[in-house]
């Protein structure tokens, strides 16, 4: 019998736990001990692919019970008695007695070391190639070797006897075979593999098949498999209790980073290597067109059928939004899952890390991915393409990328968009159409087989099944409701469905209830298999039920699907980025490649240059501008709505009180709000006018979208500060109110300024009453051109109203209804038709003319009143009173001019500057809003190459990582 405590009978046990079970253990057999390789080989059905592991183990248990026992070795001490005496005889025998013993000691250390070297070299060709697996052992074994005490590791593991407990009966077990064997072959129906067995057991069958009637043997055969389950039950207990210490051991190892173990870290960074290569692609290429071939898992099923689940499963964490029956999925997540020391979930954006070990980190993340859903959900949709990603680690984590789909659905509901179930379908098969994706195909088993959508999606996708995998969910209630349990096995063997698949499997992933923990469902799904007639009836097979094997099996799939098509996917990534830089150097050869991220910051860099160059602006030149502006805003009020009504008055003071009262109802209305205007305008145009005296520089067109933008958005934003419009209103009532002319020059400048506005609109009416009348006779016979019969008759109406005032040249600004009936009935004497609103229009406009010349003649009679005005001479026959006016207006101008200068070199420019910077962070963190005022192929090509060139060398790091690990 095998020695308790010894290290091979532990390795062959756990090796015989491990087949039966179906679970690896990643331990390579260039490390067993020589017994444990010999037991591995002999027993582990390689040479036999029907012989089971409960038979092949009970024959060698019970073989080993019968190896004769090594003879004792004698007591120490027991012949050396008699060596000692016999040292006693002659030299010359003593001498002979040696001869002879070296050669037979010779002889028996060349003999044993050729037997032992051929035992060596039969016992090692016995043993399968196991080199191609050795990618599934990782590196780190080989350095945790170096750094464990394998004493302590021993000690920590259970003992033999402990293991011994939990066997069973193998010889019992072997004669149930025997039995179940012959019982089965008699009736020639049974499962294939229990057929096989061994020639030494036939005449026990004869025997046996004549002591048993019919009714016991059925009875047997159930006794037989109730016992294999409960074997096999207690092998599952054994070896998740392993686990669970191989977990918490592996998560010391990882957090023991300053110990020199660092082959983990490429080890984790690996997976994380391969998401950033598809996260980069998810932003390149949208459409997943030839270029994105790179294997990720894609989950796909129907809506409701336990997709979010299965990957909660897999995740070991409730990291989804829950609804009852409602989709909650809108959006692609990609969740990338990886091995670590501590179960944590971070998004590829944010450096936030939640700790999926607390119930208050779950629902917080829960939370943050229900809102990334619907921000990327755009308005009047309901779905939308952009992907989460998401990233999970945790210790016994398997590596891979798989990404959530939204649910298919068959009906469009109320609160849906129309166009739900085509997105959801053209999405879906967008990226089950990656001949590199493996398609994770969940169908719910509580449903109807025939009301399955998903099955014929798939099967369209990939209609020989080398890359499907098939999950039934819910094969409790499947089980409960079903009147036939058999149509399960239906379809887990692939007979119902008009699809293929690699494998089927069966889970449950929990009883409904949105408050179950993972471990919970875990337990939960345990117990549903131990004690399902689905397993002890054979429907089922042991590999095809539980999340855990459905995880293995998964992550298998998809490394071996990245191994074989990694490097081509980068060969086609080289060859695009020798095109694209082949284009830029035919097209831009001078040019530096800016991606749009650069041109960008340029940009930025050129107008924020531009918005500082505003306060090198003079205070001289910022007065002029505005004195000018605001003149030209206001100066049609003050001569139509001041100047005019009070110069028609008879005395100056009249003329003085019409002039205050005017004034002081326009400075508390509306001159502040136009000064302020005039002010923002100006603002306006010498930052538009440094923008463009800066675009003649040298500048790349490019920007010009960009900086118009920026502008126009700036200044919407910009709000001018009204406290500074009531101190303005008492500034100008103030200035306003002073008639105090000090000086000649001031006298002089308000003659001029006076004359200016009052030439400039008398040219004006000039204008408009050659308009009115057309062309006069030297125009008629040079030009060639003739009145039309409106003009006609405004000439003569003109004509008639000149005659009119040269008789009354003091005569008021409006007609008497007498003196309109006498013109028009003098324009009738002469044949001339005309309508009495036409008369007072033209009056209008004629009488202005003669008031304006009459002004500029008063004007120049008052370069020399200044004396008069000085001297305060009231009733002198000089009166001018409209000059002091023009030099109220103009010293408001000034002074206006000078506090709103003030106003934008010390507030204002200092805002806008602000209100830039602002617009353009924002601009820069708006991808979309880059993408529309930056364009062009110099633009696109730019980030073609950039993209590619970082795919490229992402892959070429993934690929040497990956030949590493190997």
């Amino acid at each position: 019998m095998l020695r308790v405590g010894s290290s091979a009978a532990c390795v062959a046990c756990r090796s015989l736990v491990s087949n039966n079970m179906g679970v690896k253990f990643r331990i390579p057999l260039q490390k067993l001990h020589p017994l444990s390789r010999a037991i591995h080989h002999r027993y582990s059905g390689n040479n036999n692919p029907h012989r089971t592991p409960h038979r092949t183990a009970a024959r060698y248990f019970t073989s080993m019970s019968r190896l004769p026992m090594r003879p004792l070795k004698p007591p120490p001490g027991s012949g050396g008695h008699r060596h000692h005496q016999q040292r006693n005889f002659w030299v010359a025998r003593l001498a002979a007695r040696l001869l002879r013993l070296r050669y037979i000691l010779l002889g028996t250390a060349v003999g044993g070391g050729y037997t032992a070297k051929k035992t060596y070299e039969e016992w090692k060709d016995m043993l399968p190639d196991f080199s191609e697996y050795n990618w599934v052992i990782p590196d780190f074994v080989w350095e945790l070797s170096e750094h464990i005490d394998l004493d302590k590791l021993a000690k920590a593991l259970p003992e033999m006897e402990e293991i011994a407990k939990l066997l069973p009966d193998f010889e019992k077990i072997g004669e149930n075979f025997t039995f179940l064997k012959g019982l089965l072959s008699s009736e020639s129906s049974g499962d294939p593999a229990l057929k096989a067995t061994d020639s030494s057991t036939g005449a026990a069958h004869d025997a046996s098949d004549k002591q048993y009637k019919k009714s016991s043997d059925r009875e047997k055969v159930d006794q037989l498999q109730e016992e294999l389950l409960r074997t096999q039950l207690k092998y599952q207990r054994m070896l998740e209790r392993l686990e669970k210490e191989n977990k918490e051991l592996r998560k010391v190892v990882l957090q023991k980073d300053d110990k020199g173990i660092h082959q983990r870290k490429v080890k984790k960074s690996l997976i994380d290597l391969y998401s950033e290569v598809l996260d980069i692609l998810s932003d390149y290429d949208s459409n997943y067109n030839t270029q994105d071939h790179l294997p990720r898992v894609v989950v796909v099923g129907d809506q409701s059928a336990g997709k979010t689940s299965v990957l909660e499963m897999i995740a070991q964490a409730r990291i989804f939004p829950r609804g009852s029956g409602e989709m909650m999925t809108r959006s692609p997540v990609k969740v990338t899952l990886s091995e670590g020391p501590h179960h944590v979930a971070m998004f590829k954006d944010s450096g936030r890390e939640f700790d999926l070990s607390k119930e208050e980190d779950l629902a917080a993340l829960r939370h943050e991915i229900e809102l990334r859903m619907r921000k990327s959900v755009k308005e009047g949709q309901t779905v939308s393409s952009e992907t989460i990603s998401l990233n999970v680690k945790g210790p016994g984590i398997q590596r891979m990328v798989l990404v959530d789909l939204p649910g298919v659905i068959s009906t469009v509901t109320t609160g849906m968009a129309s166009d739900t179930k085509e997105t959801i379908f053209s999405m879906s098969k967008a990226y089950m159409q990656n001949p590199n994706a493996i398609i994770l195909c969940i169908q719910d088993g509580s449903v109807d087989a025939e009301r399955s959508i998903v099955t014929d999606l798939v099967s369209q996708m990939d209609p020989q099944g080398r890359r499907t995998i098939f999950v039934l969910t819910k094969v409790d209630l499947a089980e409960k409701n079903l009147a036939s349990p058999g149509r399960i096995q239906q379809i887990v063997e692939g007979r119902l469905f008009p699809m293929k698949a690699l494998g089927y499997f069966a889970v449950v992933t929990g009883k409904g209830s949105s408050g179950e923990s993972i471990d919970a469902i875990k337990d939960y799904e345990e117990d549903f298999f131990q004690n399902s007639r689905l397993l002890r009836d054979g429907m089922l097979k042991a590999h095809q039920v539980t999340t855990k094997n459905l995880s293995l099996a998964v992550s298998d799939c998809f490394w071996k699907m990245v191994r074989e098509s990694v490097e081509q996917q980068a060969d086609v990534f080289k060859a695009s980025r020798f095109n694209l830089e082949t284009e830029w150097k035919n097209n831009y050869p001078r040019l530096r490649e800016l991606d749009r991220n650069e041109l960008f910051e340029k940009a930025k860099n050129e107008i924020l240059d531009e918005v500082i160059s505003l306060s090198q602006v003079t205070p001289q030149l910022w007065e002029s501008i505005l004195q000018k502006k605001l003149w030209e805003r206001v100066s049609t009020h003050v001569i139509e709505n001041i100047y005019l009504p009070a110069a028609q008055t008879m005395d100056s003071g009249t003329f003085n009180t019409t002039i205050d009262i005017k004034l002081k109802q326009w400075t508390d209305k509306q001159l502040p709000h136009k000064a302020l205007e005039v002010a923002w305008e100006t603002l306006q145009e010498e930052f538009a006018r440094f923008m463009a005296e800066y675009k003649g520089k040298d500048q790349d067109d490019i920007f010009d979208k960009l900086k118009e933008a920026v502008k126009d958005e700036s200044i919407k934003r910009h709000k001018w500060n009204e406290r500074a419009m009531d101190s303005l209103r008492v500034i100008q009532h103030n200035t306003l109110e002073d008639r105090s002319i000090t000086d000649k020059p001031q006298w002089d400048a308000a003659i001029q300024f006076m004359e200016e506005t009052l030439q400039s609109r008398l040219k004006d009416n000039e204008s408009v009453i050659r308009d009115m009348v057309g062309p006069d006779w030297k125009e008629r016979w040079l030009k060639w051109v003739n009145r039309t019969p409106e003009q006609h008759i405004r000439n003569e109406t003109k004509n008639e109203l000149d005659r009119l005032l040269k008789l009354h040249d003091d005569h008021t600004a409006y007609l008497a209804s007498d003196e309109v009936t006498t013109v028009r009935k003098n324009l009738e004497g002469r044949g001339v038709e005309v309508d009495p609103v036409l008369i007072k229009d033209t009056w209008h406009q004629l009488y202005r003319r003669h008031f304006l010349q009459k002004a500029l003649t008063h004007c120049s009679l008052c370069k020399r009143g200044f004396y008069y005005y000085q001297r305060h001479f009231v009733d002198s026959e000089l009166e001018c009173n409209d000059v002091v006016l023009f030099w109220r207006i103009q010293r408001m101008l000034v002074i206006t001019a000078n506090t709103l200068r003030q106003q934008l070199t010390n507030t204002e420019v200092r805002r806008l500057e602000k209100n830039v910077k602002e617009v353009l962070d924002d601009f820069g963190e708006d991808l979309e809003k880059k993408t529309q005022l930056i364009t062009g192929r110099r633009v696109q090509l730019a980030e073609d190459l950039k993209k590619v060139r970082e795919i490229q060398e992402k892959l070429e790091a993934f690929i040497e990582a990956l030949h590493k690990e190997k």
